[in-house]
């Protein structure tokens, strides 16, 4: 306790970690507020009842941080620009010149790889927000249909993921952690209150076991999180001994982490993403005439209705952008180029491709296990759901797995910006 006390004091006494500290707080803020004004011509009492009676907008509210809850100028919130991102990190895999502007060309390439991803983010926020304003059309939420009226509602929605992009890109440079991640886990501790007396509200004794087996749930996943979060499999690398004039350098041993959980919350915010977009296309096309979209629509609302189907799909996603994540972000050729010029080796491993191969290898399994248990703990509350038809803690698992790994992340920023000006 007093080693974490000393660390606030040493946050507020340091003028530019300080300064940090107080630019994030102030641009979620920002967020928060701007987050609580809505469209134009929005019916609100039908959209609260909409909101209470659909999981679809529940999730969604989610990603986008918030924004949804209040049918805001920032309904859209980061979704568009997360999406975008999927796009560029699927580009990259199928693209080695994108590969290598990513990988290689150090700042500047990664400038230029987030500048595309912007200007992807552009139609998809169209895209996203003419879907919503027609679902809430159909749902005579959206008082005002004329072509006029649609088209403002429409620049509105689009300006608002914009400048949310942009606030979260500021977090990013001028302040601490990630700034979308950050965004997302404003709008989920915010939603805290509204959730507490919901639930208060709807309490039933008869149910207590019920509550208090999802309160166990909760424990375990944070704790779950937290060791796999923290969880490191370590490569043994030795430094081979260099004979310099009189001096003999080299000779150390050190060793190389590989993380269990490389990807962090990232594969969960993709998986959401993707399971939006059937959704999506089940609402645009609801209220359609055509014999054809009926059918499409209907299959798209049965994925959402049949919660075991829509978990699976949820398990198989997290799974899979969990490797997909890992092999953008970690390249083992790479390392093991790096560490062929320092002069370092692995004990029993050839130089070169026989370390790039035995570090694939450890890796693969390494990530199995990250990947099965962000899947898992990405569907349990889902599945608890349906065998006890609770629905108070549906998005429980998801919001709680974020907001913890946000906080980890963000406790891992100060503390090496603490120890950067130790040093």
């Amino acid at each position: 306790m007093e080693n974490v006390l000393t660390k606030i004091k040493m946050i507020f006494t340091d003028k530019a970690l300080r300064n940090r500290v107080i630019f994030v707080l102030a641009a979620l803020v920002i967020f928060r507020l701007l987050s609580t004004i809505p469209i134009p011509g929005i019916d609100a009492v039908k959209f609260q009842t909409l909101i209470a009676n659909n999981q679809f907008i529940g999730v969604l509210n989610v990603i986008s941080g918030g924004g949804l809850s209040h049918f805001s100028i920032l309904m859209l919130g980061v979704g568009p620009y997360i999406t975008a991102s999927i796009i560029m990190q699927l580009l990259t895999i199928m693209s080695p010149r994108l590969k290598a502007i990513y990988q290689e060309e150090g700042e500047a390439g990664r400038k230029k790889f987030t500048q595309w991803g912007r200007m992807i983010a552009v139609p998809l926020a169209i895209l996203q927000g003419l879907a919503f304003l027609v679902l809430l059309k159909n749902q005579n939420i959206l008082t005002d249909v004329s072509l006029f009226g649609m088209f403002t509602n429409l620049t509105v929605v689009v300006a608002g993921s914009m400048l949310i992009m942009w606030i979260g890109e500021l977090i990013s440079e001028f302040g601490i952690g990630n700034g979308l991640s950050m965004i997302i886990f404003a709008g989920i501790v915010a939603s805290i209150p509204t959730e507490v007396s919901r639930f208060l509200f709807t309490f039933k004794v008869a149910s207590l076991p019920v509550y208090i087996l999802f309160l166990i749930v909760g424990l375990v996943i944070i704790a779950g999180v937290v060791v796999i979060s923290e969880a490191e499999r370590p490569i043994p690398v030795t430094y081979a001994k260099q004979v310099r004039g009189n001096r003999v350098a080299g000779g150390t041993q050190t060793y190389l982490p590989l993380r269990i959980n490389q990807a962090g919350v990232i594969p969960i915010i993709f998986a959401l993403s993707i399971l939006l977009f059937p959704q999506l296309i089940g609402n645009f096309l609801a209220n359609n005439s055509h014999h054809t979209l009926v059918l499409i629509s209907k299959a798209m609302l049965w994925f959402v209705a049949s919660t075991w189907v829509y978990s699976i799909f949820y398990f198989v996603f997290v799974f899979l952008f969990t490797y997909f994540y890992t092999a953008v972000t970690f390249d083992p050729d790479q390392i093991a180029t790096n560490l062929q010029k320092d002069g370092a080796f692995i004990p029993g491993i050839r130089p070169g491709t026989a370390t790039r191969d035995y570090i694939s290898r450890v890796l693969t399994r390494v990530t199995l296990v990250g990947a099965v248990f962000l899947g898992l703990i990405a569907v349990l509350p889902l599945v608890m759901r349906s065998l006890t038809g609770i629905t108070s803690f549906a998005l429980g698992g998801t919001a709680l797995l974020i907001v913890v790994s946000v906080v980890l992340d963000l406790i891992k920023k100060v503390e090496a910006q603490l120890s950067m000006r130790e040093y």
